[in-house]
């Protein structure tokens, strides 16, 4: 059983969220892939319905989708046609296996508490070199939004401490506002880092 409320919240309306988003998040993936390799493996974290994973398997990168919730994982095998493994953040245990790590708004739902070991896998699981990108709802607090969803929401200075612990050869943060499933006005940070 799903103990908490952000893991119900996405295994009971896995279809639902898998149908509302249904286009690549095409700006930040560009960019992103911009920066590697053709061919370049890439792992995908809360890949929800595939949307991305199918981008960058279009374009010819060797996508690795994963998903935390197994009816989202479900969704987005339905996609994608190739089985979506479910990996929660705290299980990754890959070393220097991938070019890139694409977490776009997954990571956002860890426990500050917890979120310096997630990074701390994350950057184990790149190569030399590797790209990850990561996206976050900005704030002051953690605490759960009307859906009852847990958030970290950062502030930019708190994440930049948090990746300072880790070596990266560039940590960029940008801030930007758009919207989000609940359609309402969001102040978003995209992490864009480069493993030493």
């Amino acid at each position: 059983m799903h103990g908490d409320p952000t893991s119900s919240f996405y295994a009971e309306n896995a279809a639902a969220y898998a149908g509302s988003a249904a286009g690549p998040s095409t700006r930040r993936l560009d960019l992103f892939l911009a920066k590697l390799q053709p061919g370049a493996q890439i792992l995908e974290l809360g890949c929800g319905n595939g949307r991305d994973s199918a981008e960058m398997i279009r374009r010819g990168f060797r996508a690795v989708p994963t998903d935390g919730t197994p009816e989202m994982a479900e969704e987005a095998t339905k996609r994608l046609g190739v089985p979506v493994s479910v990996l929660r953040f705290e299980d990754i245990d890959a070393v220097e296996a991938f070019d890139g790590v694409w977490a776009n708004a997954c990571l956002l739902h860890v426990p500050r508490a917890k979120l310096g070991a997630v990074l701390g896998k994350i950057h184990a699981a790149l190569q030399p070199g590797g790209l990850f990108y990561a996206s976050f709802k900005a704030g002051e607090a953690e605490g759960h939004d009307d859906l009852g969803r847990f958030y970290n929401y950062p502030s930019k200075e708190w994440l930049e401490e948090l990746y300072a612990s880790l070596s990266w050869t560039s940590v960029k943060i940008a801030e930007e506002q758009g919207t989000a499933y609940d359609k309402r006005p969001t102040d978003w940070l995209h992490v864009v880092a480069v493993r030493a």
